[in-house]
């Protein structure tokens, strides 16, 4: 629960210290602006909150790494609800309002994730989790949007250390290969999951591995 605390909080307070202007950058999600990441985030929010109130008395079907479905190739652009993303986010019209959405659904979610037991079963997308399997899933899904929040702005501080070594051992253990000791975790998160392409000599470390990335998670 710290970890995801600890990532969750990091991410938001990254969001509400953001000057108007970054708003309408592009985030390093194709085809999003940092509006329309923030606006991911909110809904995110949501899905913590209506997960962790979603009680299961069945056994496991998934855990925090086997939760991610993958696919090789990233979103098209074509899917109904990035496509209500990106439209909920202009309806904002004004980036306090955004702050304010994330800060309010943002703060509930960390409070309930805090005082959520571990072992209790919770439901989402059809599978059974522990709450504490589904909450450790989410540090790598903070991670890999605190990195995409701060991929053309360099000023804003990244996610923490700790959550970005957590989310590359589950990314790793997705893939059932490590990265090569040389790349950094940041380099390894963005790498694997396709939001930047190996250089050469990356490339070239990666062996076997070059070929099978990226892993698009969702």
């Amino acid at each position: 629960m710290a970890l995801f605390t600890r990532s969750w909080a990091a991410l938001r307070a990254a969001v509400a210290d953001l000057p108007d202007a970054d708003f309408a950058r592009p985030s390093g999600c194709t085809g999003w602006l940092v509006r329309d990441l923030v606006c991911h985030l909110v809904v995110d929010a949501q899905d913590v909150l209506i997960t962790l109130v979603s009680p299961a008395e069945a056994e496991p079907t998934r855990d925090a790494v086997t939760y991610w479905e993958v696919a090789d190739a990233p979103p098209a652009g074509d899917d109904p609800l990035d496509a209500l993303t990106v439209r909920l986010a202009a309806a904002y019209q004004e980036p306090w309002l955004l702050r304010f959405h994330l800060d309010d659904v943002g703060s509930a979610a960390g409070r309930a994730a805090g005082s959520a037991d571990r072992d209790r079963r919770v439901t989402t997308r059809g599978e059974v989790l522990t709450a504490g399997d589904y909450l450790d899933a989410y540090v790598l899904e903070w991670t890999l949007h605190h990195l995409d929040l701060v991929a053309r702005l360099p000023d804003v501080a990244g996610p923490p250390a700790e959550g970005l070594a957590r989310s590359r051992a589950m990314l790793e253990e997705i893939a059932g290969s490590a990265f090569p000791a040389s790349f950094s975790d940041a380099d390894a998160l963005l790498v694997g999951t396709g939001r930047r392409e190996p250089t050469g000599p990356e490339r070239t470390e990666l062996g076997g591995l070059a070929g099978r990335i990226p892993f698009v998670l969702g």
